[in-house]
């Protein structure tokens, strides 16, 4: 045990094993948060620039790209200094702050999904109310709600991590998180351990048990209609549904890893973590762009006007 009291300052020992090959981790690692970067951007902008696109369904998708790019920001720069490091480290109050930031982000990504299958449950079910249910003051409030309610959530969790006074200053991740800076703690945690509970019950559980319920009356109805009815329900609502199970199974990966920390082998606990962090940001604008026909098609138009006009010049 440490002996320390006071401390300031953590090490990340997460990135001891990663030590041998750290240059091409931070080749590799570059290459995925510049592509994040410009995939989930080139979407975002798609939808801004085209009035046509200005609709409830593609608004919450822009959400969701821009809550991708704002979840990366808070890892992938500190993880490409880190790994250039000689002794990567991380202040108490940084440590905080990185731990608030991605938590806000995955209770986000959540909210949002929730949003989106609101939106695509009122879209099928209740096709005549959909333009007085989802209205664009609709949209504004729920984004609102969506960004806030989880801000207020973590904000909660980061003011019982600050009254702790932490006893140990290693932390074996490559990234900071409640659970991990709470472990560092020789005082009382119990109302940590509580309203982390609490907290993840919330996160999780009520948007999880709505998007079921939606899509459970999502089905209903297409099992009632024609052929060409389901074609176009699936249509808009795989892209939601498929990302809706990639975060999820990610997220639990991550919960999962960080109490079996120690009991498994330190590479397979690393890629467990930072799943989150890589798979839904990169498929996301891929799924989307794809499988959104509106998308895919001013994508299309985007690289033909490009092509027209590299072989013009």
């Amino acid at each position: 045990m440490d002996n320390f009291t006071n401390v300031t300052l953590l090490t990340l020992e997460g990135y001891v094993e990663l030590e041998k090959y750290r240059y091409v981790y931070f080749v590799i690692s570059l290459a995925v948060y510049l592509l994040i970067i410009c995939c989930n951007s080139v979407i975002v902008s798609i939808i801004y620039s085209n009035k046509c696109l200005h609709e409830p369904m593609y608004i919450f998708i822009a959400a969701l790209l821009c809550n991708a790019l704002c979840g990366t920001s808070g890892f992938y720069p500190k993880l490409l200094i880190d790994l250039l490091s000689e002794r990567p480290a991380i202040s108490y109050e940084g440590c905080i702050f990185q731990a608030f930031w991605l938590y806000t982000y995955a209770a986000a990504e959540f909210t949002l999904l929730s949003a989106m299958a609101y939106d695509r449950y009122v879209s099928i079910c209740k096709p005549l109310q959909y333009a007085s249910l989802i209205k664009m003051s609709t949209v504004r409030k729920l984004l609102f709600i969506c960004w806030f309610w989880p801000s207020c959530q973590n904000s909660i969790t980061v003011i019982l991590i600050h009254r702790l006074q932490l006893c140990k200053y290693r932390m074996m991740r490559i990234y900071c998180s409640n659970y991990a800076i709470v472990k560092l703690s020789c005082g009382d945690i119990t109302a940590n351990n509580l309203f982390g509970l609490f907290n993840l019950t919330v996160m999780v559980f009520p948007p999880v048990i709505f998007v079921i319920y939606s899509y459970i009356r999502i089905l209903d109805v297409c099992l009632k209609n024609s052929k060409d009815f389901r074609r176009k329900a699936l249509q808009t609502c795989f892209p939601h549904l498929t990302i809706f199970i990639i975060f999820t199974v990610t997220a639990c990966f991550e919960v999962i890893n960080s109490r079996l920390e120690g009991n498994v082998p330190h590479l397979f606990a690393m890629i467990m973590s930072v799943e989150n962090l890589v798979i839904p940001p990169l498929l996301n604008p891929v799924i989307y762009g794809l499988k959104m026909q509106e998308i895919f098609n001013r994508i299309k138009k985007m690289l033909q006007k490009r092509k027209t006009h590299i072989f013009t010049d």
